[in-house]
């Protein structure tokens, strides 16, 4: 009966090693993609770098500036031909 508890205790033995293994390797992986992320952060930081909303932000600017331009150079010619029909020397 000893010769057979000894290879079970071994393998226990073995089974529990590599668990301890396994989650020493998850928490170095977690570590790592932690380290690796901040690192990205700072060189992302460092590029000055415009986030997506300021960006978005910007652009809705734009296009609404865009909008009022058009707007407003319509009403300019209108304007510029009423005062042209209106002259005298036409």
């Amino acid at each position: 009966m000893s010769s057979n508890r000894a290879p079970n205790r071994l393998l226990d033995e073995f089974a529990r090693m590599m668990t301890d293994a396994a989650g020493a390797a998850q928490g170095v992986r977690r570590e790592m993609e932690t380290a690796f992320r901040a690192q990205g952060e700072r060189l992302l930081n460092q590029l000055d770098l415009v986030q997506r909303e300021e960006f978005e932000a910007v652009r809705e600017m734009a296009v609404k500036a865009r909008v009022e331009n058009e707007a407003l150079k319509k009403r300019l010619s209108e304007l510029e031909a009423r005062m042209q029909a209106a002259s005298p020397t036409a």
